[in-house]
């Protein structure tokens, strides 16, 4: 007998070896029908394989995070068998699931055009509705090699060849389609369904080296019932109107060339946005106690070597020699600087804790096919911090820290904030121990936060677990902003050290912590999460004073020049148009706020007072409507 434990802690027994199948079957005809894969005492499998003894299962659905995953994945294979059946003479290379669907990488002389795109997603279709049998078999490194060149598929042959030859390689049959694939996948091809939807064709190159062979990737999005599609794709489609890049135009906000890639050149509108945020996060961080500093952009490498940074980031650092003795590279983090300032001068318990921060103008080489807008950049200013404390106020510290973050994201209309922790990852700096205690120390301040978080297995930085926070933003897009870590590792790598109370000497903890991120990402999440209609605090141009006749306009001069006064970012239209055009012209560019002003306004020293998206006008004396807009146009609290 096999006895089988569910989820619910309920036991079944079944007589010799059973499948997941038949377990499903055996709980209900509904939950067979939705069965995908099999968790036997946590390793995901595929449904047909053989259940010898006792275990702890899960029967994976498309409701399950696991199972969402395996339709995305099953659904790559999917579109390279589709493709090879339209156009046989195309490569397949790789295929993987990725966050909303997957793609999958092909070698093809011809372009992938979009009527081949409906045809190829139509084909997929078709083959779901073959309900075609996927099954695993394990071949010898070398057969599997022999058939993949047989077959023309020199990029598999390829992959398969770096494999040691005593490995047994993983394929999938599906139909007469065979790729190599380390599974699980579902049954058969009809279990996929067909909520997924080709999306569009990029180039990307074979392994992601610019040497190699341009391919054609293919994107798409997957998911479990046509209904989440659905919702996804009017979620694309209003993204789509709401895209930094296009609204940054539109607004003049910024533009990137192909001079600078990765790089910003800030406009003055976009740069008041950036100045505003800078300022209101400096006011808020000041008021808890940081002091702020400024730290060089080039470092000597040694300093890189002993952080551990060369070792681990060497590959994304911009590097120059300075002579033939010194290697400098650009900083693509501003920890390591700011120990140098910690050691300088002798530090005391008393002094603890210190807290550090920066606008940090960082640089990193991210792959040209990487970069994204304002999103992801090769150099960016981080509102960076690093808390030198004691262990004993590590968990204080994280408390503080987190009610600083979720104050700053309330204030720029974010209430939805999802954390994750991150623990060791593979490659990290530091002894096993050392990440007990850094663990250890982190989960229980985080738990005296009293923030719910769910585990993010293996993606702490090299040198500490860590805390992400998730904004999700108007359309249901989620984005890592706010980030806090906890490091023992890099003051003993750099020597950083204080005077106890005990009279010795000892390392401090050290903190890394941001709320934004990198300035520029976050910026370009407020445009898309405000659609470029930002509240009038954050609002590059506040308010306009707009003319109805020229009569008007040296009061108009008047009003602007006491707007700027105040303090409100103001700009000011006498030209000879028509005030009905004014209007429309400011309210596409998103400006909250306009003062129009006639032979009227003038003579009884009032405005005529216009809301953004609001068809009513209000007539209110000039002093009264500048001490509301100077009141409503401050920040928040």
């Amino acid at each position: 007998m096999v006895t089988i434990t569910l989820p619910d802690n309920s036991k079944r027994e079944f007589p010799g070896p059973i499948t997941g199948e038949e377990i499903a079957a055996a709980i209900g005809p509904g939950l067979a029908k939705a069965a995908l894969a099999i968790r036997v005492d946590g390793k995901l499998l595929d449904l047909y394989i053989p259940i010898e003894k006792d275990a702890s299962i899960q029967i994976i659905t498309g409701k399950d995070a696991d199972g969402l995953e395996l339709i995305r994945h099953d659904t790559a294979h999917l579109l390279a068998e589709a493709v090879k059946e339209l156009f046989p003479e195309t490569q397949v290379t790789i295929g993987p699931a990725i966050e909303n669907g997957f793609y999958y990488d092909f070698s093809r002389k011809m372009p992938f055009s979009s009527d081949d795109l409906a045809a190829i997603e139509n084909r997929m279709k078709e083959i779901v509705a073959r309900n075609e049998q996927v099954r695993r078999e394990v071949w010898k490194r070398d057969e599997a090699v022999k058939f993949f060149k047989s077959t023309g598929e020199e990029y598999k042959a390829e992959i398969i060849s770096a494999i040691p030859a005593e490995q047994d390689i993983s394929l999938y049959r599906q139909g007469e389609f065979i790729d190599l694939c380390r599974g699980p996948h579902a049954p058969s091809t009809g279990k996929v369904g067909t909520a997924f939807k080709l999306t569009h064709v990029a180039g990307a190159y074979w392994r992601g080296d610019h040497r190699n062979e341009m391919l054609q990737r293919i994107y798409g999005t997957a998911w479990a019932s046509e209904k989440d599609l659905k919702n996804y794709l009017t979620m694309l489609e209003e993204a789509d109107k709401r895209d930094h890049r296009r609204l940054a135009k539109e607004l003049d906000l910024f533009h990137i060339e192909e001079h600078t890639p990765g790089m910003i050149f800030w406009h003055d509108k976009g740069w008041s946005i950036y100045r505003t945020i800078e300022n209101f996060v400096r006011h808020k961080i000041r008021a808890r106690g940081y002091i702020e500093v400024k730290t060089p952009i080039l470092v000597d490498r040694s300093l890189w070597e002993a952080s551990g940074h060369w070792e681990k980031f060497r590959e994304n650092m911009f590097v120059t020699n300075s002579d033939e003795e010194h290697m400098m590279a650009v900083k693509p983090m501003n920890c390591p600087c700011h120990i140098q300032i910690f050691k300088q001068g002798l530090k005391s318990y008393r002094d603890l804790p210190l807290r550090m921060a920066e606008f940090g103008s960082c640089h990193r080489n991210e792959s040209s096919g990487s970069l994204h807008g304002i999103m992801r950049l090769r150099g960016f200013v981080q509102d960076d911090a690093h808390i030198f404390c004691t262990e004993e106020q590590i968990t204080s510290e994280t408390v503080a820290f987190c009610a600083l973050l979720k104050d700053i994201y309330k204030a720029f209309g974010f209430t939805d904030v999802k954390v994750k922790f991150s623990d060791r990852p593979t490659r990290r700096a530091g002894a096993d121990a050392t990440w007990d205690k850094a663990e250890n120390a982190l989960k229980s301040a985080v738990s005296a936060t009293g923030l719910e978080w769910s585990l993010n297995p293996g993606e702490g930085a090299f040198y500490g677990p860590k805390l992400e926070f998730i904004l999700r933003d108007a359309i249901g897009r989620d984005w890592q902003c706010g980030t806090l870590q906890v490091d023992f590792v890099l003051p003993e790598r750099l020597d950083a050290e204080y005077i106890g109370a005990d009279g010795g000497k000892h390392r401090p903890v050290m903190l890394h912590r941001a709320v934004l991120g990198s300035l520029e990402r976050f910026i370009g999440i407020l445009i898309e999460e405000y659609a470029g209609k930002f509240p009038l605090w954050l609002a590059p141009v506040q308010a306009v004073v707009a003319t109805i006749t020229e009569a008007a306009d040296a009061y108009a001069r008047q009003v602007h020049s006491e707007l700027l006064k105040a303090g409100v970012r103001a700009g000011i239209d006498i030209r000879n148009e028509k005030i009905n055009y004014k209007v429309r012209e400011h309210s596409l560019q998103k400006v909250p706020v306009m003062f129009v002003v006639g032979s009227r306004e003038q003579e009884t020293k009032s405005v005529s007072i216009r809301r953004l998206g609001s068809e009513k006008q209000e007539i209110m004396g000039f002093e009264e409507a500048l001490a509301v807009l100077v009141d409503e146009a401050g920040a928040p609290g």
